[in-house]
């Protein structure tokens, strides 16, 4: 469901610039944008956890002999700073679907966007290194496919994107470091076989975020404190 509403979408904005790859970009931004109140929703609640999370370990500390006590200690916090703990994952809950739609709609746009292969094949997929939208952004070394520009570009902003959003200080889990540098390694190897539209998706998509967190989470959160 989510695919084809996305995909029409994509194909009105690509009626209207009558250019795919920057069809997508445009595409990407009003996305993004739409689902900025659900983002702000949510890192809010992640902040707000943040927050009372030595609270909470004290709690932890001191009543770890008796889970019914600690349990009911740390309920007590939840209400008294109005914290809702799973309010951080709603937001994405919601996100999720559409995110899946939108990977599918751009993975296979004949289907999602165009209606027919024929119709997909009659546009001119170019964009600006890129021949074709359809195929990997890839070089050709000795027969093996060498991720190029996009995948780079995805694996780099991935990469300051979850680095902007790593809470500073403190000692960071091994889960939380392993992520920080291994999804952003694992986009790049990915965008081996993606078709270029996809990771042009993924790249504006970050791009986006990055700039969300820099001119409107940080100031947001800078006013709170």
């Amino acid at each position: 469901m989510f695919a084809n509403s996305l995909g029409a979408l994509l194909k009105i904005v690509f009626n209207i610039v009558g250019d795919y790859g920057w069809s997508i970009v445009i595409f990407t931004i009003l996305v993004k944008g739409a689902l900025l109140p659900l983002t702000l929703s949510q890192t809010k609640s992640m902040k707000a956890m943040q927050d009372i999370q030595p609270k909470i370990k004290e709690i932890q500390e001191k009543y770890k002999n008796d889970q019914e006590k600690m349990n009911q200690k740390v309920m007590a916090l939840y209400k008294e700073h109005k914290v809702n703990p799973v309010a951080g994952c709603l937001p994405l809950l919601v996100q999720m679907p559409i995110l899946i739609g939108l990977f599918s709609a751009l993975r296979n746009p004949a289907k999602y966007v165009f209606g027919s292969e024929a119709a997909y094949k009659a546009i001119d997929t170019s964009f600006l290194w890129l021949p074709n939208l359809s195929n990997p952004d890839v070089i050709m070394v000795g027969g093996f496919a060498i991720p190029w520009i996009l995948p780079i570009l995805a694996g780099l902003t991935t990469y300051i994107s979850s680095a902007m959003m790593t809470p500073k200080g403190g000692k960071k889990d091994s889960t939380q470091t392993m992520m920080l540098y291994f999804f952003p390694l694992m986009i790049l190897w990915w965008g081996r076989t993606f078709p270029g539209g996809l990771t042009l998706y993924w790249v504006v998509s970050n791009a986006f975020q990055i700039i969300q967190q820099q001119f409107i989470i940080k100031p947001a959160k800078a006013k709170e404190e």
